[in-house]
């Protein structure tokens, strides 16, 4: 099968195609397994971090992608979910033991032995992945499969993320950061909390005038303070500076949920310029997102098909990979980006 394979970190700012094309065996599904034939994957912030360094270090040799859609072409003889041709998707989380205590309450994100697709095992930059069939998500007839694949993390983590808020009908949310998860939250709080303002902080003209477009209240730049103090705030940058912009900006008693997996180090002096009686006092919270539950993507799945929204997507051939990369990198950001695996 042809696969698009990183097998070292490297610096984008140097290196401008870290992925090599190859042609490797296609995974053999296991007993349990399914095994599918790609046809789309969504391209993350999240592999910039694992191919520059900034994540625990994947399995090199490693084929990124974790936000997967295809076919089903193969099951294991064990596998009783799916049959051949069923349309499914593999999100972030493509295992975790099963009997921990994390897991056992259902916060299988937080597992000692969370596996992520495409960072500890191969993921969907390729024509076939094999998963668990207990981690493969039935994608709803709604949705192209370019549409699926960003709701399979840039949305089930927004999802995550926006109920870590603790948002209620007419509160102030903040977005700091407006990419493919930024877009989608926007959209599902449009449509679920009608009486939410929702204020976006983003670097560029695009990005603000297409959350305008979608809907946001107000729209400025990664620093600028709001007309309104914000009851929550969700960061998606990869930086700390909008962080604790983000922070001055939040009301009393505030939350700011943090959902970046790293933080570029470039500008990490800024976090310790957090000054308290400014940006912490009056109990603000900080809180992190760890991965995703498959609750979150099932849920986000339904709840996406019953909105009947679109994303926002661009579209590349599995061999431009390299430079999806990139303009992800550079900012070139509307929606969501999505790789056409034929």
């Amino acid at each position: 099968m042809k696969a698009m394979i990183c097998r070292q970190i490297t610096d984008l700012k140097k290196n401008r195609a870290p992925l090599v094309s190859a042609e490797i065996a296609r995974p053999v599904p296991g007993v349990k397994d399914v095994l599918i034939r790609v046809t789309a994957c969504g391209v993350c912030h999240t592999e910039l971090d694992e191919i520059e360094g900034r994540t625990p270090p994947p399995s090199f040799p490693v084929i990124p992608g974790h936000q997967v859609v295809g076919r089903v072409v193969e099951t294991g003889s064990l596998d009783q979910r799916f049959r051949l041709g069923d349309r499914v998707g593999v999100a972030w989380i493509h295992s975790a033991c099963g009997h921990c205590p994390h897991c056992l309450a259902g916060e299988e994100n937080l597992c000692a032995e969370f596996k992520a697709t495409g960072r500890d095992v191969d993921g969907g930059y390729a024509q076939f992945i094999k998963v668990s069939e207990a981690f493969a998500h039935p994608i709803p007839d709604v949705f192209t499969d370019a549409e699926a694949a960003p709701l399979l993390c840039a949305g089930a983590i927004g999802l995550r993320s926006l109920r870590l808020t603790g948002l209620r009908d007419g509160h102030n949310l903040g977005l700091t950061g407006f990419g493919a998860s930024g877009h989608l939250v926007l959209k599902t709080v449009r449509s679920q909390y009608p009486d939410v303002k929702v204020f976006v902080f983003a670097r560029s003209a695009q990005e603000r005038a297409f959350a305008r477009q979608l809907g946001a209240f107000w729209a400025g730049g990664s620093t600028d303070a709001v007309p309104e103090k914000l009851h929550s705030i969700i960061d998606t940058t990869p930086a700390w500076k909008p962080v604790v912009a983000a922070l001055e900006n939040l009301a009393p008693g505030g939350r700011l949920v943090i959902n970046a997996i790293r933080k570029e180090d470039s500008d990490k002096g800024e976090l310790l310029k957090i000054d308290y009686p400014k940006h912490l006092w009056m109990e603000k919270e900080i809180k992190s997102v760890a991965n995703v539950t498959r609750r979150d993507v099932g849920e986000f799945l339904e709840l996406a098909a019953a909105m009947s929204f679109r994303p926002e997507v661009q579209e590349y051939a599995l061999e431009e990979a390299n430079r999806a990369l990139i303009d992800l990198k550079e900012r070139r950001i509307r929606g969501a980006k999505v790789l056409r695996i034929d």
